[in-house]
């Protein structure tokens, strides 16, 4: 490595461990934090992605590292040490990196103060036994998480979820440009809309889900409570042209449409997010297990909220990119209103049973975890 490189890979560094520390001190969002501390820095092309995979990577795998790091710690040390600490850690151990220069960069990049402590650690964690105690550590989830989905869907299958939603998400774009996981794309494939519907996506923003559903010929009004995020979504319809999508902003409790107005309806729920880790490098330390309970019952409200909407023989669909049988098996046997009816429609694939809807696990297709349900709307 010259000289140039060793001092590229130093800033990377810095960059990354400024970052790192903000995200864990202050509880900054990775991906709106790393884009701004990028684009105000010298770095090129290789370097950005080089401090992209180290705060990514090291954020997923912070209790991980905290692990690697810790049994040689003595005492506490400042948050700018266990940052530095911890992209260390992830170079080693995740990213394979030689031990020498992983090392010597950064301890180059640490205060010259802490540098023979960081010096002295990461060489131990190079050269010790790093057998794991434990899965949740290994994985580095939360424990609550951990427990939640092994309960929630069989531990075969959460060790599987939760082992593939450590890797970076693959980018998706669909026929008309816009970046899209599949999961969504074929959340709005079970919609069924086509030329002529009058569709209401009751939670739409940023609009992904909204623009595939106008891509049809129907005409779909996209909601959120939020102006600023209607604003988004306005943005996305002018990219992409979807002269048939409309954005509103209401608040889907207080609903400023007429009951029965619309030929399907989609409630794509705010949830805890548990399907879609691997997008947020962050979100598993910013969600408690008390969230859950929370979330559903807003869910439970919008869901009814929605079914009121719909015109008899219409269709009612509740998606949401989590895993917990809290936030969708639960949400979907509670759905109750006086004079209707509800009758699931069948679900083939991708979806696997789930309740009476569906589900797709991250392995199975390599995209978002997702559950979805269907159902006819009929008056009694």
């Amino acid at each position: 490595m010259d000289d140039n490189e060793n001092m590229s890979g130093v800033a990377a560094r810095k960059l990354a461990i400024e970052a790192v520390m903000r995200i864990n001190e202050k509880g900054a969002y990775a991906n709106i934090l790393l884009p701004q501390l990028l684009e105000r820095s010298n770095l090129d092309t290789r370097d950005r992605g080089f401090v992209t995979e180290l705060v990514y990577g090291s954020t997923r795998a912070r209790r991980a590292c905290e692990w690697l790091v810790e049994r040689y710690l003595h005492s506490e040390v400042d948050a700018q040490v266990r940052a530095t600490l911890q992209i260390g850690a992830y170079q080693l151990v995740h990213m394979g990196m030689p031990p020498h220069a992983a090392v010597s960069a950064t301890v180059s990049a640490a205060p010259k103060r802490v540098r023979g402590l960081i010096n002295a650690v990461l060489r131990k964690v190079a050269s010790g036994d790093n057998g794991w105690p434990n899965q949740a550590t290994e994985l580095s989830y939360p424990d609550w998480i951990i427990h939640q989905l092994s309960t929630d869907l069989g531990e075969a299958d959460a060790m599987a979820a939760l082992a593939i939603m450590n890797e970076p998400a693959t980018v998706s774009v669909r026929d008309d440009g816009y970046v899209q996981d599949p999961a969504s794309q074929f959340v709005v494939d079970a919609v069924g809309a086509g030329p002529g519907d009058l569709i209401l996506d009751m939670c739409a923003a940023p609009g992904g889900k909204a623009t595939g559903l106008a891509a049809t010929g129907a005409t779909v009004i996209a909601a959120d409570q939020r102006y600023k995020r209607t604003k988004l979504m306005q943005s996305n319809v002018d990219k992409l042209d979807a002269s048939t999508m409309h954005c509103v902003t209401a608040d889907g409790n207080v609903n400023p449409y007429r009951p029965g107005s619309f030929d399907r309806v989609l409630v794509d729920a705010p949830c805890s997010g548990l399907g879609a880790l691997r997008r947020r490098a962050d979100a598993r330390w910013h969600i408690d297990a008390a969230s859950v309970g929370r979330l559903k019952a807003i869910q439970q409200d919008l869901l009814t909220q929605a079914a009121l909407l719909v015109k008899p023989g219409g269709t009612l669909v509740y998606s949401l990119c989590t895993l917990t049988i809290a936030e969708s098996i639960e949400v979907a046997e509670n759905l109750k209103v006086d004079g209707l009816s509800f009758e699931p429609n069948p679900l083939g694939a991708p979806w696997r049973p789930w309740g009476t809807g569906g589900l797709i696990l991250p392995q199975d297709q390599g995209t978002d975890g997702m559950a979805l349900f269907s159902w006819t709307v009929t008056t009694d």
